[in-house]
């Protein structure tokens, strides 16, 4: 009988005395610490803090709207006081009185400021009015008058700004310049009155009335009896050509003049009060 042997290439090492030889594959596996191994599961409260804000905050809303209901008549006195500034030359006093008088009977709280505010603009020399409250019992009623400027035709007023108001008396502002034209146009008359007017004035004229005719041409008096017509369209450059003139050949027969006609291009026509030698009638005085 044949035997054969096999030996494995390399040393054979000898197997470790007391411990058993371990057979199959085999992986380290890491321990877990005893005390994270001992320490329970934590319980989430994140559920506690949204249900609980909800409910803080509206209990602090109907705690503020009780506290305030239990407060306010205590704190909502009667109007003690109203006073008046501004500086009043037109306005009747006891007119603003009277139209203050139904609201001094209210509460701190409940006065109507905006009705009182419209009820005071609503009077006629009354350009602005403002309200406002002190605490704890005090009304302060700031007023501004019209600015009257000029006539609007025979009925009303001009201020400042252009807007219309029509006291009870206007005869005693018939010193005042009187404006005419269509009724939505009334801004754009009181601005071309004081251009026209600060043009007019180191000339030595004053304005006594200015039209806007339904052809939209413009028709100006002045306070020196002189009239100019001055046509549609580029009226500032028609006046800057008409002072030019007026200091270099009119000036010297202003009271002998009528009219002067500047819806000229490149010059002007002057209507005379009186035939002047050797011209009568209406000559041409030309740039």
């Amino acid at each position: 009988m044949t035997i054969s042997l096999r030996h494995q290439s390399g040393p054979a090492r000898a197997p470790l005395r007391g411990k058993p030889v371990p057979r199959g594959a085999s992986r380290l596996v890491a321990k877990e610490p005893i005390s994270r191994r001992l320490t329970a599961p934590k319980v989430s409260f994140s559920w506690v803090r949204r249900v609980t804000w909800p409910l803080l905050l509206i209990g602090l809303g109907f705690g503020t709207y009780e506290l305030s209901v239990r407060a306010l008549p205590y704190a909502d006195q009667p109007i003690s006081k109203i006073s008046v500034e501004g500086d009043l030359g037109y306005v009747n006093q006891q007119a603003v009185q009277d139209r203050i008088a139904p609201y001094a009977s209210a509460t701190f709280f409940s006065v109507d400021l905006p009705g009182l505010r419209h009820d005071l603009e609503a009077m006629p020399w009354i350009a602005s009015a403002q309200v406002r409250r002190v605490w704890p019992d005090q009304l302060v009623v700031r007023l501004e008058e019209q600015l009257p400027i000029a006539r609007w035709g025979d009925e009303a007023l001009l201020n400042n700004q252009g807007g219309a108001f029509a006291p009870q008396e206007l005869k005693n502002y018939q010193h005042l310049p009187q404006l005419y034209g269509p009724k939505r146009a009334q801004q754009r008359v009181m601005q071309q009155y004081q251009v026209l007017s600060q043009m007019l004035r180191p000339l030595g004229f004053t304005v006594a009335r200015l039209e806007l005719r339904e052809r939209g041409s413009w028709f100006l008096s002045t306070g020196q009896g002189i009239e100019l017509l001055l046509g549609r369209d580029h009226v500032v450059e028609k006046m800057r050509r008409f002072a030019s003139i007026w200091n270099k050949a009119l000036k010297e027969q202003q009271e002998n003049i009528a009219r002067i006609d500047l819806r000229y291009a490149n010059g002007l026509a002057v209507a005379w009060r009186e035939p002047v030698a050797p011209v009568a009638g209406e000559t041409a005085a030309m740039q």
